[in-house]
């Protein structure tokens, strides 16, 4: 299902003071065009210098690990996390934030008066199409005890195990990221600390701005002149901080968040191996766009372009004719040189039957990956059926490789094939394949 870009209608505005600085801000959030994304401005310094979510290199942290902040310029933005976990929770995809000073403002300690007013604002759906990541592999990263990983999945989904020293901090909670749950169940959670770590702050210059109104501290016998509006209020902050974090990407993805006592460092780390993997894979879709006519072929580099197969295993040299998606003909020159002939047998070479089985799998791959819907996979060999061998091949035969896609979808192929020597049948079979990233 297709989901437009969204912005919000009109602007908002809030003022307050950053948590850790203390500073007064007033942010001001602003509607932006389709595939503008969203960006931060410091309205205070000279030119105005502005940040994109996206750019890695921009994100940053503080050495206590108690907040994540963007380069703007020669300044910085502190404490960004509750801004961009509700345009993530929201789904806003276009956005224009300003700010006269440099941390966001904490408000109650949570993204609610953010929600609120971005809400109250109009979120607008705009005319493009909404652009994921989906989480390919499996990436994890931990320190000291603490862990974060994300796997595929088919939406985003962040599971949290909260373990502090304190016997109301040891919680867990799950929560798929919709707008609706964000709004209930996320949005509100406050941020909290222990009272001695409320004390170590105080003494390094951080919490400036922070009270028992707007942060959650847990004493020996319980939240400090303060209620709390979960049970496990605590853990689904660290929810809240964990889609923050990982929105600043600049695009929403699909994957399942599993998280073990992790922070925003910890948080941080993982980002930079997502953004990793999405480079990696839209390198891969950017592989040539072959399509071959008779009297065009394909070379090897443009066959090794698309299937990851290597000496002593690539059996194919050329591809003569191809319909991508559909079928192709492709030849495999057989030398003695070959690497198999040294056990296949010594006083009578003879070609496996086996790798013309090979041989016309990887033409099939080529096939296949080379449509836009296949680009960047990988197949693998599941089935093979009526298969039959009429002729051997031996040094110095030419064998000439004819496939025709049968079935096609995205995870699952068949084909027919057949290879020939000087016309005649050497090897037939039907295939099934399985394709991956």
């Amino acid at each position: 299902m297709s989901v437009k870009q969204r912005t919000i209608a009109k602007e908002a505005a809030l003022s307050g003071v950053g948590l850790h600085t203390g500073h007064k801000v007033h942010i001001v959030f602003k509607p932006a065009a389709v595939n503008e994304g969203v960006r931060f401005v410091r309205t205070d310094l000279p030119e105005k210098p502005s940040v994109r979510l996206g750019d890695i290199a921009s994100i940053t942290g503080g050495d206590a690990g108690r907040y994540s902040a963007l380069k703007v310029g020669t300044g910085l933005i502190y404490t960004v996390e509750h801004v961009v976990a509700v345009l993530a929770g929201l789904g806003i995809d276009n956005i224009l934030v300003e700010m006269d000073h440099d941390e966001a403002p904490g408000l109650d300690g949570s993204a609610l008066e953010y929600l609120n007013a971005l809400k109250n604002a109009g979120i607008v759906e705009q005319d493009a199409q909404r652009t994921y990541f989906e989480i390919k592999e499996p990436i994890a990263v931990s320190h000291n005890g603490a862990s974060v990983m994300i796997v595929p999945a088919e939406n985003f989904k962040v599971s949290y195990a909260l373990e502090y020293p304190h016997p109301m901090l040891r919680q867990t909670v799950s929560a798929v990221m919709t707008p609706e749950i964000f709004e209930k169940e996320i949005a509100s959670c406050r941020t909290f600390c222990l009272k001695e770590e409320a004390d170590a702050l105080l003494a390094k210059g951080l919490g400036q701005g922070a009270s028992t109104d707007n942060t959650l501290v847990f004493g020996p016998d319980g939240v400090v002149n303060n209620k709390l509006r979960f049970p496990d209020e605590a853990a689904r902050h660290k929810v809240l901080d964990c889609l923050g974090d990982l929105y600043l990407l600049g695009l929403p993805f699909k994957g399942h968040v599993f998280a073990f006592k992790s922070g925003h460092a910890l948080n941080r780390e993982l980002l930079k191996k997502i953004a990793e993997q999405k480079a990696k894979y839209e390198a891969k879709r950017e592989a040539p766009r072959l399509e071959a006519k008779p009297g065009q072929p394909i070379d090897v580099r443009g066959i090794m372009s698309l299937i990851p197969h290597r000496y002593p295993f690539l059996l194919v040299d050329r591809i003569i004719e191809m319909e991508s998606g559909k079928r192709a003909v492709a030849i495999k020159n057989v030398t003695m040189n070959e690497a198999f002939f040294q056990g296949h047998f010594p006083d009578k070479p003879v070609m496996p039957g086996v790798l013309m089985l090979e041989a016309m799998a990887q033409v099939v791959a080529v096939t296949l990956l080379s449509t836009d819907a296949m680009r960047g996979k990988i197949g693998f060999y599941m089935s093979a059926d009526k298969v039959k061998f009429r002729r051997v091949v031996e040094p110095g035969d030419q064998v000439v490789i004819e496939v025709e896609i049968t079935r096609a979808r995205t995870r699952i192929a068949q084909a027919k094939g057949v290879c020939k020597v000087n016309g005649e049948v050497a090897c037939e079979a039907e295939m099934g394949f399985a394709f991956g990233e």
